[in-house]
């Protein structure tokens, strides 16, 4: 039986219309608007690089794809208040972390090993975030909007800059702060409009903070498509 949670993750505006119950859910859980959000990041550092590989961008783009969009949301599908219900158990979130979690790492190692060796202290903090973050460890202390905001917004466009150079410069950093100020944009109208979703009365502030979300997340995606065309020009 399914909680009061899934019904509320049910009607995000991103869960599809349409299909089976569970797979509607299934698709809802990767949170896939934010999840391509945060593989923009990745391709805006590496698009800010002298001279960027397209293959390495896609690669990392791949590795927080899989990171975040799969294994982060599974694990943060298993927290305490179940907020997409029952309709996959504990032990199936955990492998479905884990086959988001390990090609994540293996291709990250590889690209680190190869390529970047900068690549290596900023996979290790990303997966102390994934961890501590996603399952509200160390007391939930760094469950907060700021850690949001630097390890999802942060530090992926450092991470898609080394990629691509093994090193990191001004403009990487300020393309950094464009990731953590749109991600902590996001992640502060998320938690009201979550709330604002569980109210049994409709709230009028409702589609005010989904169109944030939704205007965050494109401005997001059209920068990194900006880049892109630049680039390519």
């Amino acid at each position: 039986m399914e909680g009061k949670g899934s019904q509320t993750r049910e009607s995000e505006w991103y869960v599809p219309k349409f299909g089976p119950k569970r797979f509607r859910l299934l698709v809802g859980l990767t949170f896939y608007p934010y999840t391509l959000m945060n593989a923009s990041y990745v391709a805006i550092g590496s698009l800010l690089s002298p001279n960027p590989d397209l293959g390495r961008m896609e690669g990392m783009m791949v590795v927080y794809v899989l990171a975040v969009g799969v294994a982060a949301h599974s694990l943060d599908a298993m927290a305490p208040n179940r907020p997409w219900g029952e309709f996959l158990s504990k032990r199936q979130l955990e492998v479905l972390a884990l086959v988001g979690l390990i090609p994540a790492l293996t291709l990250g190692l590889w690209y680190a090993v190869e390529f970047a060796p900068l690549l290596l202290p900023i996979g290790i903090v990303e997966l102390f975030f994934l961890l501590t973050y996603n399952l509200e460890l160390l007391r939930g202390r760094l469950h907060r909007d700021i850690w949001f905001a630097l390890s999802w917004g942060f530090l992926p466009v450092l991470a898609g800059f080394a990629v691509q150079t093994d090193s990191l410069s001004l403009v990487s950093l300020i393309g950094g702060l464009f990731g953590f100020c749109t991600a902590y944009v996001e992640i502060s109208a998320s938690r009201p409009y979550k709330e604002l979703k569980k109210m049994t009365a409709p709230s009028f502030l409702s589609p005010k903070f989904e169109s944030i979300l939704k205007g965050v997340v494109a401005t997001v995606l059209i920068a990194a498509a900006m880049l892109l065309v630049l680039r390519l020009d």
